[in-house]
């Protein structure tokens, strides 16, 4: 299956472990749409498998057909299990998977909290448990309409649980430059490094930041020479040009 296109969306300004701004793009209805088709047929498809092998070893023939009495065997061994799966499936997935599952993982979305963290079970547990209401009266049609029309794209159990949905991927540093305008000798990682060094330049001490820059160049390619260079201004133009840099931050 074809994973979706980011639509247009707003995006999340958090602060990274360096004190610096990035920008995580909010994903909007179409990727969640995407994302909860793929996994409901997941869930479903594990709830029916393990009622059917189930039922087919309780009735000990052919036959998926629940018996005629009451039986708590039936009741706490085929029954509630398949409930079970198809009812906890996002909360158990999401917390194994760390804020992710397979649908989401395919749409290439992830679930954040506001400051850009993880969530922990409580609030996934928030989240999931707002299903009740964001699935009324049916086909999700609350939690749809409520991504429609909020600034960042939430459903009511994003909102009670404090989370965002967003795009995968590395984080922007805002008002530096554009990741996707790295040299092809840098990685998404490499990019940020020395997006983090150019917004700082001017509040290190000239040894660290000509020592930061002499490393970061020899680390992404630079030739030797090159990257020995003792002027500040130098290195500040080569750090710029191997990111593909449209204009230069203050030195």
């Amino acid at each position: 299956m074809k994973e979706p296109s980011p639509e247009p969306s707003s995006a999340l300004s958090v602060d990274s472990v360096t004190g610096i701004d990035v920008s995580l793009a909010v994903a909007g209805p179409g990727a969640r749409s995407f994302a909860f088709i793929i996994d409901w047929h997941i869930r479903l498809i594990l709830a029916l498998a393990w009622y059917s092998v189930s039922a087919l070893i309780y009735n000990g023939r052919l036959s998926l057909a629940p018996p005629p009495a009451a039986d708590s065997y039936w009741f706490g061994a085929v029954y509630v299990p398949a409930l079970a799966l198809y009812f906890l499936y996002h909360y158990v997935v999401e917390l194994a998977m760390h804020g992710s599952t397979p649908g989401k993982r395919s749409a290439g979305v992830r679930i954040v909290t506001r400051d850009g963290g993880v969530p922990g079970p409580g609030a996934l547990l928030v989240r999931n448990v707002f299903r009740l209401i964001d699935c009324l009266p049916t086909f999700y049609a609350v939690g749809l309409l409520a991504t429609m029309v909020t600034r960042e794209h939430v459903r009511i159990g994003d909102m009670a649980a404090g989370t965002v949905l967003v795009y995968q991927g590395v984080p922007r540093p805002l008002a530096v430059m554009n990741l996707a305008d790295a040299g092809g000798a840098l990685d998404a990682r490499g990019a940020e490094l020395i997006a983090e060094l150019l917004e700082r330049w001017s509040t290190l001490a000239p040894a660290a930041r000509t020592r930061l820059a002499h490393q970061m160049l020899m680390r992404y390619g630079v030739d030797q020479p090159a990257a020995q260079a003792s002027d500040e201004a130098a290195l500040h133009e080569q750090l710029l040009r191997l990111v593909g840099a449209s204009r230069k931050a203050p030195l």
